[in-house]
């Protein structure tokens, strides 16, 4: 058999989605219909600083691997912060940007980003993407938020890995919401009640609304709350009213809303994605504040719903501490980095291995402040 050909591709279109979505699996942020959302919809493209350079490899005519890679003149919306390693090139006089990323925009969930079948398929699909980011001369290749099989291949050819923290909900089988509230620490329990009472003196309903019946107008209340939430912060530009509509018109399968009224009116959302197995927060925002509210829409609602429908994990999204609280426990998550020029990589290299025993050692803080029963 011959070796596979290298195609690199800008616009996702050009890809079948039955071919692209036969090597994702059920990863919702992998699949087609996902980035070309964050594509056509302009939220993830060139003038963003998303630059879509997608490894493919092809045996013929058939796909048999590939790679969400972006040529990046910006280190938004990937959610490993690598600003000060930009500002250190920028100090010696030389640019750090453009670099290669290859990730999911927007997206700090962690899943395979090697996407083929084979060990030495994904081995040629990464070898390929150093070469390219050699070829065109940039400062790096940063892929992030591997899973544990694309760790340990990216470090099988010299990347340095880096570490980071999220909170994750599991789901020990519990039947209902009182279950999970009663394997918590009596203050955790205690605060928890507190917080869900406040929003139905306040009366404030929730709604739980899957991506099969959820309306046009849903969509567009929870996009307006996510504009608004972000203006208020002064966040950079991320995902617009046209992603949203796009993934509630093509991914009914794997969305949730969460919609919060107060006297007939809507006033706050949240973002959900899932599978079988896992969901996933994504993004939330309000026009009322309410104590509690936040806490209600983005991790209560979203705890029942994978409850009733046995729903093993709840990745609560990019840090936020005050998830632990809340029964979320820390979970690592992986990156991996190449730098061109061996001074900055050999710095770096010493930085990361300090941040991995300050990681270590904050794990190990967050686990003693468990908010679960201790049991001796």
């Amino acid at each position: 058999m011959t070796s596979p050909t290298l195609k690199i591709i800008e616009d996702i279109a050009e890809i079948p989605a039955a071919d692209w979505n036969a090597l994702t699996g059920d990863d919702p942020f992998l699949s087609h219909a996902y980035l070309y959302a964050l594509q056509a919809s302009g939220s993830a493209t060139e003038q963003i600083g998303w630059c879509a350079q997608i490894l493919t490899l092809w045996q013929e005519q058939k796909l048999v691997g590939a790679m969400p890679l972006y040529l990046k003149m910006n280190s938004f919306g990937e959610f490993v912060f690598d600003f000060a390693w930009a500002d250190a090139y920028h100090r010696h006089g030389l640019r750090y940007y453009p670099k290669l990323v290859c990730a999911v925009p927007f997206t700090p969930v962690t899943g395979a980003r090697l996407l083929a079948e084979t060990f030495e398929l994904r081995a040629l699909l990464l070898h390929r993407a150093l070469q390219l980011a050699k070829d065109l001369g940039v400062s790096s290749l940063h892929c992030l938020f591997l899973n544990e099989a694309n760790t340990h291949e990216t470090q099988a050819q010299g990347m340095m890995l880096r570490q980071d923290v999220q909170f994750h909900w599991r789901n020990a089988g519990y039947c209902h919401f009182d279950d999970f509230l009663a394997a918590l620490s009596r203050d955790k329990r205690k605060r928890i009640k507190q917080e869900r009472r406040k929003i139905q003196e306040a009366g404030i309903q929730i709604e739980c609304v899957t991506g099969d019946i959820a309306t046009p107008e849903q969509w567009k209340f929870f996009a307006s709350c996510y504009a608004h939430s972000r203006e208020i912060h002064n966040s950079p530009p991320a995902l617009n009213e046209d992603f949203f509509m796009r993934v509630g018109a093509t991914m009914p399968a794997n969305t949730l809303l969460v919609i919060a009224t107060r006297d007939g009116k809507p006033i706050a959302s949240a973002l959900n994605f899932y599978t079988q197995d896992v969901l996933y927060g994504r993004s939330w925002g309000a026009f009322e504040f309410h104590s509690g509210l936040h806490f209600e829409t983005c991790y209560y609602q979203a705890i029942e719903f994978c409850i009733a429908r046995g729903i093993k994990t709840f990745e609560g999204g990019a840090q936020g501490e005050h998830k632990l609280a809340r029964g979320f426990l820390p979970t690592i998550t992986q990156s991996a980095h190449w730098l061109a020029r061996p001074e900055f990589s050999h710095a770096v290299e010493e930085f990361l291995q300090r941040e991995e025993g300050a990681v270590a050692q904050y794990v190990d803080e967050l686990n003693e402040r468990s908010p679960f029963k201790q049991h001796a």
